[in-house]
């Protein structure tokens, strides 16, 4: 008979010795048994959890084409730890005419789906009870509950028994000057934009090693995360902000926020890094810019109303030939009057190629009171016809850069 072999290995067992391991005694079993090996299957450092595993989804497709007739695998825990997909992949595979056969239950029936995913389940659920509770008990003796932050260093050091002692954090001298640097910056009117730029030109590396962006700075001041919303710089751990629940269906992970009431709160002030006057500005400036400008400052926006663009193709529409941009009037933007976009209205299809901004010249701009500029630059643009209706109903008041946008 053909049969498969499948090897995993997780955070219960984390080398990659493991996998050959189980190879290796599952080889030597269907030998035992006159059975012979078509193909292996493994995942490496991955949970049970989910079946969106590279491996069990090859395993999963191969069966179904008839490639093997039996799967071999060390335990039920190895396939799946989760009782409805240990059930679904059991069903495909029955589905398929293969047997799922393990060295720990033997060949598996319904019984062992029903007992022994029950079972997984329930370890799975108690490993993250005692995960949480040692997290738990870290933060409230001041120590980190979870991985380290920007702006500080991991102290690594043994107790008098020999283990080793988690949790304990140190403030790291380079990277505290770079967090007071952003919030300086940041109170002093610079964007977060602005402020990534500066720190790229000047060679400082992002947290995880890369660039950095705005959205580091930024982050979510609900959530708490992002450079200006960190509280730890403050001298306050805050855990159990929010819980992590994974889908179904994609197997990632969506972070959903607890209730104020369960939040743990400590505070640490030998890891202060930001002055309390310096904090309170960074977050006055953050209320200032989240309130609609004109309404008295009573309402708070969205950041996708700040920036929905003013018209539908604003900052969209390009020249086909010169590559310049078409603006709006009203001295929006330095490059409305150029010459090049005032040849391109003048002669839309013959105007050359945009010079370099040194040779353009600049040309007085033509007139936009009143209707007769709008119309003649459409009738330049459709010479013999009469303007569209949608350009004599709304152009006039803008502009021939907003004409020639919306015939764009």
């Amino acid at each position: 008979m053909k049969v498969a072999i499948y090897a995993r290995y997780s955070s219960d067992n984390q080398r990659d010795a493991s996998i050959a391991d189980q190879l290796r005694i599952c080889r030597v079993h269907a030998e035992n048994q006159g059975w012979q090996v078509v193909a292996e299957y493994t995942d490496h450092a991955m949970s049970g959890a989910s079946l969106l595993r590279p491996g069990v989804q090859a395993l999963i497709a191969d069966g179904l084409r008839g490639r093997f007739e039996i799967v071999l695998a060390e335990a039920m825990d190895r396939l799946s730890r989760d009782q409805e997909d240990i059930a679904g992949l059991y069903k495909r595979m029955a589905y398929g005419g293969v047997k799922i056969v393990t060295l720990s239950e033997g060949e598996v029936t319904h019984l062992h789906v029903g007992l022994k995913g029950t079972m997984n389940a329930l370890f799975l659920k108690d490993l993250a009870d005692k995960t949480r509770r040692g997290q738990r008990g870290r933060v409230e003796l001041g120590k980190s509950g979870g991985g380290n932050c920007y702006g500080y260093d991991v102290v690594k050091k043994l107790d008098a028994n020999g283990e080793p002692v988690r949790g304990d954090r140190t403030i790291n001298p380079f990277e505290a000057e770079v967090i007071r640097r952003i919030f300086r910056d940041y109170v002093a009117g610079k964007s977060p934009k602005r402020i990534a730029v500066a720190l790229n030109k000047d060679g400082i590396r992002a947290p995880g090693g890369g660039d950095w962006g705005f959205s580091t700075l930024n982050g979510s001041a609900r959530r708490g995360n992002g450079i200006l919303n960190n509280e730890m710089y403050i001298g306050k751990l805050i855990w159990n902000r929010q819980r992590f629940v994974k889908d179904p269906d994609t197997g990632k992970r969506q972070a959903r926020p607890n209730p104020e009431s369960e939040w743990i709160i400590q505070h640490v002030p030998e890891l202060r890094i930001v002055p309390e006057d310096l904090w309170d500005a960074a977050k006055a400036r953050q209320v200032t810019l989240k309130l609609t400008r004109g309404d008295g400052g009573g309402r708070e926006n969205h950041f996708r109303d700040r920036r929905r663009p003013r018209y539908l193709f604003s900052g969209l529409t390009r020249c086909g030939s010169c590559g310049g941009r078409l603006r709006d009037d009203l001295g929006r933007s330095a490059r409305l009057f150029d010459g090049a976009q005032q040849r391109h209205l003048r002669q839309p299809q013959k105007h050359p190629p945009r010079p370099p901004r040194a040779a353009r010249a600049q040309c007085p701009a033509p007139p936009l009171d009143g209707p007769g500029a709008v119309q003649g630059v459409l009738r330049r643009v459709h010479p013999g016809d009469e303007p569209p209706a949608y350009a004599r109903t709304s152009l006039d008041r803008r502009g021939y850069c907003g004409a020639e946008a919306d015939r764009a």
